[in-house]
């Protein structure tokens, strides 16, 4: 086992309706034809994954500016309620660590909630990674009309020192980058090699009900159904043969039931 930290960084809350991240969890019936809709908190974190070998940053969070910045009608739909009282370098600085002490940056995604802080990297050489599907696939959608509107391209077309991942790869011993298409084509997540090991899901599970239930997130959150499931199947067996625990995309149960330190 590695000599690994990892440290939650709580980076707020989106409010939206339930039935986007669980598909149906809320359904008109022949007796109940307006039923009273779900809206929920969602929880947006971050990760510092501290190893002998590097500080590594698991995502940036939302722009703090995310009521103005975001396209007015996306607000309209995931309102980042709280954004502008978590900028990254605060968020940073309260569980100990500066954007100087980062060595690099794992982007799991570039959706707008996850990609938020990387103008904090502008002009450094701090290491970006992200996977080569998630790179191409978010300029594709924020430059065209296609693709998918939760990219925003002031988020990551900027003077940043990309890495692109290509499958998949080590990142540094003890973590180890996982490939998960489906919410996106280039979602990565990752085991952490700490005590009881720690399998990062992110957001191929927004809630426990999408992991443990195997209940799809709505069809606007994702990509591809039949990647989604594959990827799905895929870290159910890596949690099985290393006994890991599985941190979700978007649980807020989960966040708050977590200390700030790893494991619980």
């Amino acid at each position: 086992m590695a000599d690994i930290d990892v440290h939650l960084l709580d980076r707020g809350r989106i409010h939206a309706d339930e039935n986007f991240a669980v598909d149906t969890s809320v359904a008109a019936t022949a007796s109940n034809r307006n039923p009273d809709f779900e809206y929920v908190p969602y929880a947006v974190w971050n990760l510092v994954i501290d190893t002998p070998e590097a500080t590594v940053l698991w995502d940036t969070g939302s722009h703090p500016n995310a009521a103005g910045y975001w396209p007015d009608a996306l607000y309209e739909v995931f309102a980042h309620v709280d954004a502008d009282e978590h900028d990254l370098a605060a968020d940073l600085e309260g569980a100990g660590y500066g954007i100087e002490d980062i060595d690099c940056v794992v982007q799991s995604h570039l959706h707008l909630d996850h990609a938020g802080g990387l103008y904090q990297f502008e002009g450094t050489d701090t290491p970006i990674y992200v996977h080569e599907e998630e790179l191409k696939f978010a300029y594709y959608s924020a430059k065209s009309r296609e693709g998918s509107i939760a990219y925003v391209s002031e988020d990551f077309d900027r003077d940043l020192n990309w890495h692109v991942v290509h499958r998949e790869r080590q990142l540094v011993e003890g973590v180890e980058l996982l490939h998960l298409p489906g919410h996106t084509p280039g979602l990565l997540g990752a085991l952490v090699d700490t005590e009881p090991p720690l399998l990062i899901a992110g957001d191929e599970a927004f809630f426990e009900t999408n992991y443990r239930e195997e209940q799809e997130m709505g069809a606007s959150l994702l990509w591809g159904s039949r990647a989604w499931a594959e990827s799905l199947r895929k870290l159910q067996d890596v949690e099985r043969r290393h006994d890991a625990t599985v941190l979700f995309g978007h649980d807020r149960n989960q966040i708050e039931a977590i200390d700030e330190d790893w494991p619980t």
